[in-house]
């Protein structure tokens, strides 16, 4: 009886734990969604901050620019990027499923804030002079000649439209010089960059054009600036 007692309990253990093994997990945000949720717990590192998040749709782990939040905080995620089996070597730690986003700026808040992403409106008027260096090309001309210019450098004179910190182990800005039209996307580019800028600087950046570059949940860009040095 003691035998069959003990294998029974075994049986519901195995059970329990191939249920929990098989589990559906909490559905990702879709790519450049927002997502909200309760802080449950808080980890710090060099360049991120990683919170444990209660959602609607159960608990995910997301990443940010280095903050200070604390536990039991609501916090909104924005420009979201699901990143799986994600290994933080600063936490010694592998992540099936993590979020990576910014921190919205509240209004109060400048343009040049570090806790989130900041962009100027698409209505504000840009006009900015073209770089002079041997390698210097407008935003239009990286976009439509960048199978001429892959892989190789560039310099361009731009305007700072948007900056998000912090995602990847990169900054994420966005320039715009004037030149390309907005109905095809050829007035805007990627520079992937360990600088940092202000939404509204007008800077000089070196880097190389890429194209093709797929970061995973869909954000793939046909062109971009990889490893931006800037200069203001």
């Amino acid at each position: 009886m003691k035998n069959y007692y003990t294998a029974s309990l075994l049986l519901v253990a195995s059970l329990a734990a191939t249920v929990s093994a098989t589990e559906t997990p909490t559905p990702p945000p879709m790519p450049g969604s927002a997502l909200t949720g309760t802080v449950l717990e808080v980890k710090d590192v060099d360049s991120y901050t990683y919170l444990r998040l209660k959602t609607k749709n159960g608990e995910t782990w997301a990443a940010v620019g280095k903050a200070q939040i604390k536990k039991g905080a609501t916090v909104s995620i924005e420009n979201t990027m699901v990143m799986t089996n994600f290994e933080s070597k600063s936490l010694k730690k592998t992540f099936p499923t993590i979020v990576f986003g910014t921190l919205p700026v509240s209004e109060k808040e400048t343009a040049s804030a570090h806790a989130g992403v900041a962009r100027v409106p698409d209505s504000t008027p840009i006009q900015v002079p073209r770089a002079t260096g041997a390698n210097a090309r407008t935003v239009a001309e990286i976009v439509a000649q960048g199978k001429d210019l892959k892989d190789k450098p560039v310099e361009l004179h731009a305007q700072v439209v948007k900056f998000s910190p912090a995602i990847m182990g990169k900054n994420w800005i966005h320039l715009r010089d004037g030149t390309g039209s907005a109905a095809d996307g050829s007035n805007d580019i990627l520079v992937t960059s360990t600088g940092r800028a202000k939404v509204g600087d007008v800077i000089t950046v070196t880097g190389v054009v890429r194209l093709d570059k797929d970061f995973g949940a869909g954000y793939v860009y046909k062109v971009l600036i990889e490893d931006g040095s800037i200069q203001p």
